[in-house]
C-alpha cells in the first residue's frame, strides 16, 4: 500500500486516515488514488469511519456500495466489527485496483458482499456466483485468535479472509474466459471434483503428508478451488508487503530499484524472490519483540509456480490483456 501526500499541508497520509494531523477532514479518492479535502464523503463515514469519497452527497462510496447486506447493528460489537471488516475490504479492493479489477474501466461483474454478524452459530464465509459472504465477528481479535489456534492456522486476519474470498470471485470471473480453464486445470487440477466430499475428506483426514511440497497451506490441499484461493491470497500478501515496504521508504539490497513498483513488476519470479527475502527480514524484526512472524510460510518450488500462474492472470487485469 502506498503512502499518500497531504492535499492541504505538509506531511503524509496513510490509507485509513479520515483527517490530517491538523484535523482537516479528508477523503480517499480510489480512482485518483489520492486524498482530497472536500466532500462528498461516503454516507458510511460517521457510522463505520469509511474514509472514501462518494459520487454525490448522501451516497455510498464505491466499496460500501458493494455491500448488499450489512450486519444487524443491534448485535453485540456489530458496529466496530463491521467497521474493521469494511476497512479490510477497502484495502484489498484498492490493492486489486492496481491491476484494474473492479474499477470503472473494468467491464465485468463486481463482487456483492453480505456482511453478517454471528448468532449462536458461526457464519460460513464463502463465495457463490459473485456473492461474497463474510462474518464480521472475525474482526474480533479474541475470536479470530481462538479459531486460528483451534484450526492450527499460522495466519488468520480479516484482510486475509477478504483476499481469499475475493480470490474465489476472481476465479469465477476468469472462468468465463475460453482460455482460462484448461490452463488452470493443468496447474491446479480439475475443479469439477466433488467439493463437499473433498472438504469432508480434508477435515476428517487432514492434508496429504507431502502437502508442503505442493501447496502454500494445508487448506490449499483440500480442493483445486481452495488451492487457487489460497495461492491468490498469498500472491496478494507478498505483493502488498513488498509495496508497503517500498512506499514506507525502507531500503533493501533486495529491491530491484529505489522506485520499484511490485504491482507493475512483470516477472513473477523476481517479485516472489524479492518478497520472500523481505518477509524473512521482517519476520526477524518481529521476533526481536516476541511477536509472531508476519508471513509464517515457506514456499516450495511447486507453490512458487502456482503463484507465478496467478500473477500472470491477475496482472492481465479485468480487461483481459
Amino acid at each position: 500500500m502506498r503512502v499518500f501526500s497531504n492535499p492541504v499541508g505538509a506531511g503524509s497520509l496513510w490509507f485509513d486516515n479520515l483527517a490530517t494531523a491538523d484535523e482537516i477532514p479528508v477523503g480517499y479518492d480510489p480512482q485518483a488514488r489520492a486524498f482530497v479535502p472536500m466532500p462528498p464523503f461516503c454516507a458510511n463515514r460517521k457510522t463505520i469511519g469509511c474514509n472514501w469519497i462518494a459520487p454525490e452527497q448522501g451516497a455510498f462510496c464505491r466499496s460500501c456500495a458493494m455491500t448488499a447486506l450489512a450486519p444487524n447493528l443491534s448485535s453485540p460489537d456489530a458496529v466496530p466489527n463491521w467497521a474493521l471488516t469494511e476497512a479490510a475490504k477497502r484495502w484489498v479492493l484498492d490493492n486489486l485496483g492496481r491491476w484494474h479489477w473492479f474499477r470503472p474501466e473494468d467491464p465485468g461483474t463486481r463482487p456483492v458482499f453480505h456482511m453478517l454478524a454471528e448468532g449462536p452459530t458461526p457464519v460460513a464465509m464463502g463465495h457463490v456466483a459473485g456473492v461474497v459472504t463474510i462474518s464480521v465477528a472475525e474482526a474480533d481479535v479474541v475470536l479470530s485468535t481462538t479459531r486460528r489456534e483451534a484450526l492450527e492456522e499460522p495466519y488468520r486476519t480479516m484482510i486475509g479472509h477478504m483476499r481469499h474470498e475475493i480470490a474465489h470471485m476472481l476465479w469465477w470471473r476468469l472462468s468465463l474466459r475460453a482460455d482460462f480453464l484448461e490452463a488452470f486445470r493443468s496447474v491446479f487440477g480439475d475443479e469439477r471434483e466433488d467439493y463437499r466430499a473433498a472438504l469432508q475428506r480434508h477435515y476428517e483426514s487432514g492434508p496429504p503428508p507431502d502437502w508442503r511440497r505442493r501447496f502454500v497451506t494445508t487448506y490449499a490441499s483440500a480442493h483445486p478451488h481452495e488451492d487457487w484461493a489460497e495461492t491468490a491470497a498469498h500472491l496478494l500478501h507478498l505483493t502488498d508487503i513488498s509495496d508497503s515496504l517500498a512506499a514506507a521508504g525502507f531500503s533493501s539490497s533486495d529491491l530491484p530499484s529505489p522506485g520499484w513498483d511490485p504491482y507493475s513488476e512483470p516477472d513473477a519470479e523476481r517479485l516472489i524472490r524479492v518478497a520472500t527475502s523481505v518477509v524473512a527480514g521482517i519476520n526477524h524484526v518481529n521476533r526481536s519483540m516476541g511477536l509472531s512472524d508476519v508471513y509464517p510460510f515457506v514456499l516450495s518450488d511447486a507453490a512458487r509456480s502456482k503463484l507465478a500462474f496467478v500473477h500472470d492472470w491477475l496482472r492481465r487485469g479485468a480487461q483481459g490483456r
